[in-house]
């Protein structure tokens, strides 16, 4: 009787012979191939097609899949795409991967261990290669094949380990070898997207016993651990799928292809974190709106030198808000209204506190309509400190951080910057947030003793908590002088802690947060601003009085900005801020 599946199968038909059909055999049994050929039999796997191979030999074992259908709505029906994942089995993620995406992208392939020639019935899947010989001539043929593939905009499947996930005693922890730099390559030449995946599971404890004591025993396990997967559920993970263009053109294929792994890791539903409930429980109605008319009286009033600039039909004010109340009003509807789209506010009519009284107000206003578009909060230290005598701590962000007595807001005079906000037609373009940094600049034009501005840049819960926790381990420098009075408490995986001893993890945040947000948000763009100005991070907290919202700490020398930004906001007053001497 011919059996449907051997090793004898991987020998070409000139070769058989009664001796070498024998042997073949002995190593099909030790090995369990033919615990996989009676099931090929029972089953009747042989002569199918790849699709009906795939759906039966899934329902052969009994294995149930988790996450197929997220997994199929961030695969693109069209168009070049190189899919990459972790290799936790051996061999059942394979077929796993190639029936779900495949019924998507009829045109898939997949890059496979030649040992899968096996499984002739999947053969229109695969373009076979030697993970475990780069030097093998066969490779050569089919990495062009694979790369011609893809560039054709077909979809192409790949395990860039090579071999199974193994303990590794270093790390001690079960992790893959690092990955083949084709996968860089192929996205980068190809101009491919790039959809990362994750497939969450182990083997069984003997499969790494034995492949601690030689390694290549862990090859000759795999057929028995395709059969251990009976009655079993696998969960796949995908992330979202990643333009080419989001990976940096200055790093090496070498770099590139580390990241491009943990975004893979990235997706393990171990290292997965949800934010709290909110706690508003039902949002007020806002205030009216104040009526331009009775701002632009207000804006009247004030002193010519609290306008600090004009452009257009736009000007930049500076107020308190004994001088300007219905104003600063009108700012606190706003400031409200902008942060709930973005899951933070109070959920109170407007957005206001103790501090709007103490805190200087820095706002643009449409000069025609007396509309406010965008504002910031700014406590002047030495002012405050001066009010509160002492006796208590005049600043908002003490509330959310433990500040020592060595910290900025204590040793000189500086600008706490908070509240910051534009309205919703001026976010998406630049000229609201340069006109609200070149009033900044004017101010301490006005007041140069302010060397130092500092304050929080918050992180919208909208984020996924995963892009928090990179953006903390990616820009923050520790500091016993500033320390959070409540953490996040999520920190990144082994693995991307791992990438982020080797490589600059804050270089690649803009390709790891296109893998994790749905919406492919980048990091804040307020956020990418401070970097500009050489800004140090302190510390992540979260800001029990914002609902909760996650808040970086960081400080900005603004006398050592780049010139090139120097002057764009503090304009010809540029050269004497930066020689200025407190007297």
């Amino acid at each position: 009787m011919t059996t449907a599946i051997s090793l004898l199968k991987l020998v070409p038909l000139e070769k058989h012979n009664a001796v070498l059909t024998g042997v073949m055999g002995l190593v099909d049994r030790l090995l369990a191939i033919h615990r996989l050929d009676h099931l090929y039999r029972e089953h009747q796997l042989t002569g199918k097609n790849k699709e009906e191979f795939a759906l039966a030999l899934l329902e052969a074992l009994n294995v149930t899949i988790e996450g197929a259908q997220s997994l199929q709505q961030k695969v693109p029906p069209k168009g070049a795409l190189v899919i990459a994942s972790n290799h936790p089995f051996g061999g059942i993620e394979g077929v796993i991967l190639a029936y779900v995406i495949g019924q998507i992208r009829a045109d898939l392939k997949v890059l496979a261990n030649q040992g899968l020639q096996l499984f002739s019935e999947l053969s229109d899947y695969f373009i076979f290669t030697n993970p475990l010989s780069e030097r093998d001539p066969k490779n050569g043929p089919s990495l062009r094949a694979s790369l011609r593939h893809v560039k054709q905009g077909g979809a192409l499947l790949i395990f860039p380990a090579g071999r199974v996930s193994y303990y590794q005693a270093d790390k001690k922890r079960i992790s893959e070898h690092q990955w083949n730099r084709i996968v860089a390559n192929l996205v980068t030449r190809s101009q491919a997207h790039y959809l990362p995946v994750f497939v969450s599971g182990q083997n069984s404890p003997l499969f790494y016993r034995l492949g601690r004591i030689y390694y290549r025993l862990r090859m000759l396990m795999l057929p028995r651990e395709l059969l251990n997967k009976r009655n079993s559920s696998i969960e796949i993970s995908a992330g979202s799928c990643i333009p080419a263009k989001a990976f940096r053109a200055d790093s090496s294929d070498i770099e590139q292809t580390a990241l491009q792994r943990i975004q893979s890791y990235a997706q393990d539903p171990a290292w997965r974190h949800t934010w709290p409930e909110s706690n508003v429980v039902k949002l007020k109605r806002l205030i009216d709106q104040v009526s331009g008319s009775v701002i632009k009286s207000e804006l009247e009033k004030l002193a010519e030198n609290q306008t600090l600039l004009s452009y257009r039909n736009l000007d930049v004010y500076y107020a308190y808000q004994e001088q300007i109340p219905q104003t600063v009003k009108e700012i606190a509807r706003l400031r409200e209204s902008v942060f709930r789209e973005h899951d933070e506010g109070s959920g109170n009519s407007l957005d206001t506190d103790d501090f709007d009284q103490t805190y200087t107000h820095l706002f643009i206003v449409e000069r025609d309509a007396g509309r406010i578009i965008g504002a910031y909060r700014m406590g002047q230290s030495d002012r405050l400190l001066s009010a509160a005598n002492g006796k208590t701590d005049p600043f908002y962000l003490s509330a959310m951080f433990n500040f020592s007595s060595d910290f900025i807001n204590r040793k000189e005079p500086c600008l706490e910057m908070g509240r910051s906000f534009l309205i919703p037609e001026y976010q998406n373009s630049f000229q609201g947030l340069l006109l609200l940094w070149r009033g900044i600049g004017r101010f301490v034009c006005q007041f140069p003793q302010y060397r130092t501005l500092y304050g929080t840049v918050s992180l919208s819960k909208l984020y996924d908590p995963r892009s928090v926790s990179l953006i903390e381990h990616a820009l923050v420098t520790p500091t016993p002088n500033a320390t959070a009075r409540t953490q996040l408490g999520f920190p990144v995986s082994a693995e991307i802690a791992d990438f982020a001893r080797q490589y600059p993890l804050a270089n690649h945040l803009t390709s790891l947060l296109a893998g994790i947000e749905r919406d492919g948000k980048d990091i804040p763009i307020l956020l990418k601003h401070y970097q500009k100005l050489g800004a140090e991070f302190h510390c992540l907290g979260i800001d029990s009085n914002f609902n909760y919202t996650p808040g970086l700490l960081l400080s900005v020398e603004l006398a050592n900005a780049p010139e090139k930004l120097g002057k764009l906001y503090l304009g010809d007053g540029w050269e004497t801020y930066k020689d200025y001497k407190e007297k």
